[in-house]
This record gives C-alpha cells, structure tokens and sequence, in this order.
C-alpha cells in the first residue's frame, strides 16, 4: 500500500487547496521513467514527515484539467501548496538529499 494517497480532478481542491498543513503534489504517468525513480523516494519522505507535510499524487493524463490549470508541462512534476496557494515547483526527478533538502522550510 502506497503511503501517498492518490488525488484527481473532483478532489484536488479538497485534499490539496483546502488542506490546514502543506501539501505536497507528484504529477506523474504510467510511462514515465523519472517518475518510477522518484516515486520510492516519496514514498520514504512521506513516512519520514508524518503529519507535517502531505504527500499526494495525481496521475496528469487520467485528470487534465488539474495539470494544465496548475501549469504542469512535464512530469514528474512536484509542487507544494500551503494555505492554498503555491509555494514551490519542482520539474524532474531528483535524489532525496535534494529534494529534502527543499522541502525543508515546509516541514520545520
């Protein structure tokens, strides 16, 4: 069982806009490589940041409208919403340090 909870268009306003702790987004598709390398990745950093932090996923081709609202040109695409609003957007696949290391101010 996956420790990110999966999100799609009807529900992206609830789980992630609506959410009283940050939140963070993976867009990603069934073909995509990058995605499968970071997807373990996330997983361990959902685990690690408990109840800080949010860790969703959404597929972008099953729901569209959300990707391209949100401005989702490629995937993996990582974004972090706060209070509703966007706060950081990252395009690819990156090591944990890397990524840890940016989601930091988010976690503290």
């Amino acid at each position: 069982m996956s420790a990110l909870r999966s999100v799609t268009d009807a529900t992206f306003a609830q789980e992630v806009l609506a959410s009283d702790s940050p939140v963070l987004v993976e867009y990603w598709a069934e073909w995509c490589g990058p995605c499968r390398q970071v997807s373990p990745v996330l997983e361990e950093l959902a685990v690690e940041y408990g109840d800080r932090m949010r860790l969703v996923k959404m597929n972008s081709d099953e729901n569209v409208v959300t990707a391209a609202g949100q401005r989702v040109l490629a995937v993996p695409t990582i974004q972090v919403f706060q209070g509703g609003e966007l706060m950081a957007s990252i395009v690819g696949a990156k090591p944990k340090r890397l990524l840890a290391a940016e989601l930091a101010r988010f976690v503290e």
